[in-house]
C-alpha cells in the first residue's frame, strides 16, 4: 500500500482523486470507482502498487504498436483494476478483480524488480498493459523512471481516461501509447463503458502534442460501433487532431464478458473500416485479430517495408527511417533498418 499522488484533501476528512477523469470524491473508509484507491483517515492510498497480477514478455506488435522499434520485445505488467466497465472487456477476469471479490491479488514486484526484470529478457521497453495503467499510476511512475535512467522505454495501453494533471506529471516519462478509442459517440461510451467520450479525446491530442508516440486501437463491435459515419468521424478526428502519420488498428471482436451474444466482426466490416480511415488520408491503417500477416507498405510507393507474420518482423526501411525505393519517410520511432 502507498500514498497516492494526485489528490486534494476536502471537508470532513474526504478527498477528491485527481488521476482520472472521474475526479471521484471520496469519503473515509471508501474507495473510488477504480475500487483501487482507498480513502484511509483523510488519505488517499493505492492498493495495488507493486502488486503485479500479470507480468510477461510480449513482442512489441501485440501491444499494439506497429511504428515503435518493430521486431522488439516488450516486459508487460499490470496490477488487478480498471476506471472502466465495458461490457466486452477482453481481459475482465483481471481488470474486474476487485469488484465482486473485494481483494486484490497479485504478486509482489518492484519497480526495480521489473526494470531487472526487463534488462534479464533484454526487453527494449516496458508496457504498463492488460488492465488499465493510470489505475496504478503511482507504480508505473516510479518504475518508469528508473526504466529511463537504464535506457529502457516506457509505453502504456490504455482507455484514455485520464486527468490532465496525470499526462502533465508523467508526459516526459512516457514513449509511447496506443490508446483505445472504444467509439465515436458520448452515448455509447456512458451506456457501455460507464464514462464520456470528450476526456478521451483530450488525452489523445495532450499525448499527441507532448510529443509521445501515438498508435490508436478502435475495437468495431457489430451494432455498437460499426456504422460506417461512426468509423468515418474516428477516421477524421485521427487525421485532424493527431496527424494522418498516426497508426489505426481496427480490430476483430469476438464474443466476451457480457457480450457473448453479439457475433464476431465480419472481417468485410474491418476491411471497410481500413478503406474509410485510407479516404480520410491515415497513412497506416491495420486489421487486428484477424490473422495472417499486417504489414506496413509505403504509403507512397506502396512498396512493402515492415513485413509482421506472426510476430516475426523483417523491416526494409533505411537508415535514414525511408523507403529505400521512393525516399517517403516512414513515421513512427526506431523503423529505421539498414
Amino acid at each position: 500500500m502507498q500514498e497516492a499522488l494526485l489528490y486534494q484533501k476536502l471537508d470532513d476528512g474526504k478527498v477528491r482523486c485527481r488521476l482520472c477523469a472521474h475526479y471521484c470524491v471520496i469519503a473515509r473508509g471508501q474507495k473510488g470507482l477504480c475500487q483501487v484507491r482507498e480513502n484511509q483517515d483523510g488519505k488517499l492510498y493505492s492498493l495495488v502498487y507493486g502488486r503485479t497480477i500479470s507480468q510477461g514478455v510480449d513482442p512489441i506488435e501485440k501491444k499494439p504498436l506497429y511504428h515503435f522499434y518493430p521486431g522488439s520485445r516488450t516486459f508487460s505488467i499490470a496490477t488487478p483494476g480498471c476506471n472502466f466497465r465495458c461490457d466486452w472487456c477482453q481481459n475482465w477476469e483481471i481488470s474486474q478483480v476487485p469488484r465482486p471479490q473485494h481483494f486484490m491479488t497479485g504478486k509482489e514486484l518492484s519497480p526495480d524488480d521489473v526494470v531487472a526484470a526487463a534488462r534479464t529478457s533484454a526487453c527494449r521497453s516496458i508496457a504498463y498493459t492488460y488492465t488499465e495503467p493510470t489505475i496504478f499510476f503511482e507504480y508505473s511512475y516510479d518504475t518508469a523512471r528508473l526504466a529511463r535512467e537504464a535506457g529502457i522505454a516506457n509505453l502504456y495501453v490504455s482507455n484514455g481516461y485520464m486527468s490532465s494533471e496525470m499526462l502533465d506529471l508523467f508526459h516526459p516519462w512516457l514513449d509511447a501509447a496506443n490508446i483505445d478509442l472504444k467509439a465515436f459517440r458520448d452515448a455509447t461510451y456512458r451506456k457501455y463503458v460507464g464514462a464520456g467520450l470528450q476526456p478521451v479525446l483530450d488525452s489523445l491530442k495532450r499525448l499527441s502534442s507532448a510529443g509521445v508516440w501515438l498508435e490508436v486501437t478502435t475495437l468495431v463491435i457489430p451494432g455498437i460501433n460499426d456504422d460506417p459515419k461512426e468509423l468515418e468521424d474516428i477516421a477524421m478526428f485521427i487525421a485532424e487532431e493527431l496527424g494522418t502519420d498516426t497508426p489505426w488498428h481496427v480490430s476483430r471482436f469476438f464474443p466476451q464478458y457480457k457480450m457473448e451474444q453479439i457475433p464476431p466482426t465480419p472481417p468485410e466490416v474491418l476491411q471497410q473500416a481500413v478503406e474509410i480511415g485510407q479516404k480520410k488520408g491515415l497513412k497506416y491503417v491495420y486489421m487486428g485479430n484477424v490473422g495472417g500477416e499486417m504489414n506496413t507498405n509505403c504509403p507512397a510507393c506502396g512498396a512493402l517495408l515492415i513485413r509482421r507474420s506472426r510476430f516475426e518482423v523483417s523491416c526494409q526501411v533505411d537508415r535514414k527511417g525511408c523507403c529505400p525505393g521512393c525516399g517517403e519517410h516512414i513515421a513512427g520511432v526506431g523503423v529505421a533498418g539498414g
